[in-house]
């Protein structure tokens, strides 16, 4: 695997269009089956109609999509709960579950507010993204960067993406990023929200 000091998303709110290819791409590559899923893309609106004295309308109506997996946070609040040490951090500053640890209690899925832990009714263990390390290793794009045909989604070293691009993910629907400091990298929509202050709403409150 490359020698990363810490893997981190990058992502282009301003490119994508809520294909869900990224999304379909991690299902397809994992094998999940239906209700588990790693990687989602939310949809967040706001705005409204109006209509003028005259009797014309108008709007100010947006829409921005956030394509979201695990963020293999530098504070990680599942690896902090977890009491089997089952969820750990490791190489790349990959955060990963090991089934043969974990005793499917559900507490990381309840603590990430990023909602990235899955249960798998099959295992009954915890499962979530893993950075798609296997591909990783053998040069290739995780399958989620590779899928996604704006090019809105990409990967590389954390600290070199803010230092080119900023430090920014904190807007909605996500948390506050000082929470658990997550590896994501936002090149925040026009019309992003911050983080807690929004106006907007989400098109289906399961998608985060």
């Amino acid at each position: 695997m490359g020698a990363y000091k810490q893997l981190a998303f990058l992502f282009d709110q301003s490119k994508c269009t809520g294909c869900k290819a990224c999304q379909v791409a991690c299902k397809d590559k994992h094998d999940l089956p239906v209700g588990q899923t790693w990687r989602r893309v939310p949809e967040y609106s706001g705005g409204q109609w109006r209509i003028g004295v005259d009797g014309a309308v108008t709007h100010d109506i947006w829409t921005y999509y956030t394509s979201l997996s695990c963020n293999h946070c530098d504070d990680p609040i599942c690896v902090e709960v977890c009491p089997s040490t089952a969820m750990h951090k490791g190489e790349n500053g990959i955060v990963s579950v090991d089934p043969a640890l974990c005793i499917g209690c559900k507490y990381c899925a309840m603590a990430c507010p990023y909602d990235a832990p899955q249960f798998d009714e099959a295992t009954r263990t915890m499962s979530k993204c893993d950075f798609c390390a296997d591909r990783i290793t053998k040069g290739k794009r995780p399958a989620c960067v590779a899928a996604c045909p704006m090019c809105a989604l990409d990967f590389g070293e954390a600290e070199e993406l803010r230092a080119k691009y900023g430090d920014e993910a904190s807007l909605e629907p996500l948390p506050e990023q000082s929470v658990t400091r997550p590896n994501l990298v936002i090149l925040p929509h026009p019309k992003a929200q911050p983080s807690g202050h929004g106006t907007g709403h989400l098109a289906n409150p399961t998608e985060i």
